[in-house]
């Protein structure tokens, strides 16, 4: 049996979007699944649009993504090399060979005088209805399209697409297809620049790299015809062809999009991406406080379902689980609330010492400075709270100076001015206290309300408001035996104080 190969092919002509990396995902998770190769592959033919940095962006954001080819650009194996520049040199004799079996032509047509052509015709495509009134090798005698050749007259190939054909394929998620081939136009195959288009470059070497499926976008299903077609034309077995869905903006209607991603909200992009040329700067995943795994399991669900209630899947578990068949034919819509859900359970998931790692930085940038065993248990306390990395910081900013602004209006409501002597009496115990710990605290407060007779609604709303500001956030005893004792009581004063001003 064959050995599974499938290929990731990005042109570099602008950053990484997220419909990109999930088709990456997609082909690493069905090659991981079938014990196969994943290569990353670097289509950069379309030299018009290139765009400094774009590809050194895709291999950072697919690392970062934890999508590792094992074959590639920035990797090496034995189908080398990866970037489609470097294979310059194949091509041309591939498009030779197409015009020699009588299946590609020469195309001799000025950009201006298509350009005219098309103004004088309208909707007219440069199709087997036209091309023989066209300046190609189909209308000129040999020796006159010998003689451009010769005198060094720009061309193009072509390749001649067939009348009246019906075109079928199987796709392993959209089923049967088919197209006629009167609906389609002579797709150009080799530029005048001496490059080839995508369309004979990825035909070649998917080939030549022994590609067994193509996982790509459904954007892509136009071309599969003349894809077909061109395997035929060389009488190589075709891979096998997958058509994932679009992503679709939040409300349904569209391919989400940079322009969209804007409007509501949200990153579009792996990581952050800036391009001075154009004046562009985009946040990512990542820079919103996203971790690698939590972004990767949404993308996942993005055109895919296991079948079951599971929905936390690391990495492996995705492989294990993936099938083309689960993949959905109707676009997804993209929702972030879901994203950040997805984002909130892996970092529930994280150790202090994981979230330390991830986080040491955020707190430094923000003038946090603390041992690690500190950070560790501050990570720890308030990563139920926390959507995105980025936020620690600010969640946790008690542990690191004073309160900035109290909830007065629920201090206010929970505060009993005839409490006020046995509150003084609870702060005068705490700073007795020897033994700091977690638990003693919490002994030592239930031992107090027992003895005067209050109730946890009229002690801890003050405790958790003087100590941290607010009535939200991890739990309390745990918060004062991390601070310590003198803080604690401290915080614990300044809030009765301001707590009887509020009362008048």
């Amino acid at each position: 049996m064959k050995k599974i190969r499938t290929r990731f092919a990005p042109s570099p002509t602008g950053p990484l979007h997220i419909g990109g990396v999930r088709t990456a995902l997609y082909c690493y998770l069905f090659a991981k699944k079938n014990n196969g190769d994943f290569i990353l592959r670097i289509e950069d033919t379309d030299q018009g649009r290139y765009v400094k940095g774009a590809e050194d962006y895709i291999l950072k954001a697919l690392a970062w993504s934890g999508i590792s080819p094992n074959e590639g650009q920035g990797v090496g194996g034995d189908f080398g090399p990866y970037r489609q520049s470097e294979r310059k040199h194949l091509y041309k004799k591939y498009a030779d060979e197409l015009i020699t079996k009588g299946d590609a032509y020469y195309a001799f047509d000025t950009a201006e005088e298509l350009t005219n052509w098309r103004e004088e015709n309208a909707n007219v495509k440069y199709d087997s209805t036209t091309r023989e009134t066209l300046n190609n090798s189909l209308t000129l005698s040999k020796e006159a399209v010998q003689a451009k050749i010769d005198s060094g007259a720009d061309y193009v190939i072509r390749y001649k697409m067939p009348k009246d054909e019906t075109v079928s394929f199987s796709d392993e998620i959209r089923g049967n297809v088919s197209f006629q081939t009167n609906e389609l136009d002579d797709k150009v195959l080799f530029k005048s620049d001496g490059m080839p288009t995508y369309h004979l470059a990825n035909i070649v070497d998917d080939h030549l790299m022994e590609i067994t499926h193509v996982i790509r976008g459904e954007e892509w299903l136009p071309s599969t015809p003349l894809h077909v077609k061109l395997y035929e034309s060389f009488a190589w077995e075709m891979p096998i062809f997958a058509h994932l869905p679009l992503i679709l903006n939040p409300n349904g209607k569209g391919k989400l999009s940079k322009r969209n991603g804007d409007k509501f909200g949200f990153p579009v992009f792996p990581i952050d991406w800036a391009n001075e040329d154009k004046g562009e700067e985009f946040m990512g995943f990542r820079e919103q406080g996203f971790l690698a795994d939590g972004f990767i399991n949404m993308l996942a669900f993005l055109g895919w379902n296991p079948g079951t209630e599971q929905e936390i899947f690391s990495l492996e578990e995705l492989a294990e689980a993936f099938s083309l068949e689960k993949v959905n034919k109707s676009g997804a819509s993209f929702n972030f609330d879901r994203a950040k859900w997805f984002n909130q359970q892996y970092i529930k998931t994280k150790t202090g010492e994981e979230l330390v790692v991830l986080t040491k930085d955020l707190f430094t940038e923000a003038g946090y400075k603390a041992e690690d065993t500190y950070l560790s248990v501050v990570c720890d306390l308030i990563k139920e709270r926390v959507t995105f990395l980025k936020e620690f910081p600010e969640r946790g900013y008690y542990f690191f100076e004073d309160i900035k602004e109290y909830d007065e209006k629920m201090l206010k409501k929970k505060w009993k001015p005839a409490h006020k002597e046995k509150i003084d009496v609870l702060v005068e115990k705490l700073a007795e206290l020897a033994d700091f710990s977690g638990e003693n605290i919490e002994n030592l407060v239930k031992a107090f309300m027992e003895e005067f007779d209050l109730g946890f609604g009229q002690v801890l709303p003050v405790l958790r408001i003087s100590v941290t500001g607010s009535m939200q956030g991890p739990a309390i005893f745990d918060v004062m035996a991390l601070i310590g004792n003198e803080k604690s009581v401290e915080r614990l004063k300044k809030g009765i104080v301001l707590a009887v001003e509020l009362k008048g």
